[in-house]
């Protein structure tokens, strides 16, 4: 018990800094949005609703966390990245993807670069010295990017909106597309408003030739004690004209990907949220089987498995979402792709994946 006591504090310490989040990092309470039947009573609701820990459920999940976390939830040793430079990025052909890290992409369409969920931070925290901590460096620093036609943000959470990495990006980004409300989070840390444009859930904006359209997710919001479901969170629907990409954000599975896969289906390339999952909090994070199922429900043609690889978010083992969504893909007959953080993806045609976590060394300590 005694070497738990340290986790305990941890925990503590995040509570509290989360009590200060909106505080410590510039937030305010984003304005209403009456025109949509998602907000009343001052907040955002999903259509089938979502269960709520009670307090004691609360305290059972940070026990959890104190006594039930697995040895193997961190890598034991440094996990490959391959290193980007801004004239590799612009020498790469269009239709290009590389992952940075967690859910931050990097697309190149037609010649625009477009950023998914920003986070280059150390930690997906209120604290810069406390919270998850990144298992690898991104590939490239913000300052090593190339002018940013556009970042599209699905949620307020802290290991999908990085305040730190906004205010960096602001001045070499011409379009930030949120969901509703998060785009005043956005105003609120200096990024100019005409430079925002929020949706609601079936809504698109069009910005040089890419359509972009929020649709629904089955999630939550919030970035401390007091702000949840201020904002909106969304999926997102990404079309070039000629290629077609689905990303889940975060989301626990439910009817809408059927929606959405008949009203914008087929996918090229689906980006789908695998990882962070438990049982305690299943109606808003997948298990891999449901992200499998999220994916044919689309109607995806590659599946390419995100929301993993980069921070210690639940209890499960940090190889866990590749292993079972690897099996499962094999099992049902679906493409899965799987890169190197770094590495570049040809969105039209992705390569298999390599399985590179297997080769992450073992008998090491975990690399914290």
């Amino acid at each position: 018990m005694i070497r738990r006591l340290p986790r305990f504090l941890l925990l503590s310490t995040v509570l509290i800094a989360m009590t200060l989040g909106l505080l410590t990092c510039g937030a305010r309470p984003a304005a209403s949005y009456d025109q949509t039947p998602r907000f009343h009573d001052g907040r955002y609701h999903n259509p089938a609703g979502k269960s709520s820990l009670s307090f004691i459920g609360t305290l059972g999940v940070l026990w959890r966390f104190m006594v039930d976390k697995p040895k193997d939830a961190t890598p034991p040793a440094p996990i490959p990245v391959q290193p980007l430079t801004r004239q590799a990025l612009l020498d790469a052909p269009d239709h290009s993807l590389w992952r940075l890290g967690h859910s931050t992409l990097l697309m190149k369409l037609d010649g625009h670069f477009w950023l998914t969920d920003p986070v280059f931070s150390e930690r997906a925290s209120p604290m810069s010295f406390i919270g998850p901590r990144r298992f690898h460096a991104p590939p490239l620093d913000i300052a090593a990017l190339p002018p940013l036609t556009g970042v599209i943000i699905s949620h307020d959470h802290y290991d999908h909106l990085d305040h730190d990495a906004i205010r960096a990006l602001a001045p070499k980004v011409d379009h930030f597309v949120t969901a509703l409300g998060v785009g005043d989070r956005l105003v609120a840390w200096g990024v100019p408003a005409e430079k925002i444009q929020q949706l609601d859930w079936w809504q698109e904006a069009r910005v040089q030739g890419l359509k972009i359209t929020a649709t629904p997710a089955q999630h939550f919001s919030g970035r401390g004690l007091s702000d949840g479901n201020r904002t909106l969170w969304a999926s997102w629907v990404i079309d070039s004209g000629s290629r077609r990409i689905f990303f889940s954000g975060d989301s626990g599975y439910f009817d809408g990907f059927a929606r959405i896969g008949e009203r914008y289906g087929p996918f090229d390339l689906t980006l789908i949220e695998t990882g962070a999952y438990d049982a305690d909090w299943a109606d808003v994070h997948m298990q891999p089987e449901q992200s499998l199922q999220a994916h044919l429900d689309v109607r995806g043609a590659v599946m390419m498995p995100i929301h993993n690889g980069t921070f210690d978010l639940a209890l499960h083992p940090w190889t866990e979402p590749f292993e079972r969504i690897t099996a499962l893909a094999a099992e049902r007959g679906v493409t899965l792709t799987a890169p190197q953080m770094g590495e570049r993806l040809d969105i039209g045609a992705p390569a298999p994946s390599t399985h590179w976590w297997r080769q992450v060394g073992e008998g090491a300590a975990p690399s914290r």
